[in-house]
């Protein structure tokens, strides 16, 4: 039987061997319990519906619909859901929109296990957790009055595509990773171009690399 003041937390993530990485870490926190995993975003919706955590311990990429999405359809929902986004994309490339979108916090998956249950134990008090260099980042572009970069006009989902094929992949992978046709992913492609007033990949990467969006 759970104690009352045991917080629950359900696992989003596609990768199995991250979820047990995540269950590790906090395996010894005797007030955590993790209630519920999901590999996909349509499973995680479903679950945090049913179950209502405290916390969900999300990815951004994942099979369908993006993490990004999920705090979307939660944030139509009215409720208030503790979402820490927990992703391999680093904190200037995801995180700002992560947490526009709702999230309460967002970790990379190499900061997890020193920061992990920092970070729940944070959002649990209605506090945002960042790391101190994304909160100065945050604290720079709230004081920046200079018009916006182009790639922030984006949509969520052209951006994570825009990520994918500055990085070199082929529209039969991106389609691949984020369950999309190839035709979709062509068309998001066509909408990034226009959108940004390029006309190749090769434009693409060199924009994204000067702004440091790629490796």
């Amino acid at each position: 039987m759970m104690e009352e003041n045991t917080i629950r937390i359900i696992i989003a993530d596609d990768h199995a061997f991250l979820r047990e990485g995540i269950k590790k870490t906090i395996q010894d926190e005797i007030d955590m319990k993790i209630v519920g995993e999901a590999s996909n975003a349509n499973d995680a919706l479903n679950i945090i519906k049913e179950l209502e955590p405290d916390v969900v311990i999300m990815d951004i990429s994942m099979p369908g619909k993006s993490g990004l999405d999920v705090l979307k359809d939660l944030k139509v929902m009215k409720k208030k859901y503790r979402i820490l986004i927990l992703s391999m994309h680093p904190e200037d490339r995801f995180a700002i929109r992560a947490l526009k979108a709702g999230a309460a916090g967002y970790l990379t998956k190499e900061s997890a296990p020193d920061e992990l249950v920092k970070a729940i134990r944070t959002v649990l008090t209605g506090r945002k957790y960042v790391s101190k260099a994304l909160a100065e980042k945050l604290a720079d572009i709230l004081s920046d009055d200079m018009d916006k970069l182009p790639h922030e006009q984006l949509s969520d989902r052209e951006y994570e595509v825009f990520i994918k094929i500055a990085s070199g992949k082929k529209a039969t992978d991106i389609a691949a990773e984020i369950s999309i046709s190839v035709h979709t992913v062509n068309t998001y492609r066509a909408r990034i171009l226009e959108k940004l007033s390029m006309n190749s990949n090769v434009e693409l990467t060199q924009y994204a690399m000067h702004n440091n969006l790629i490796d």
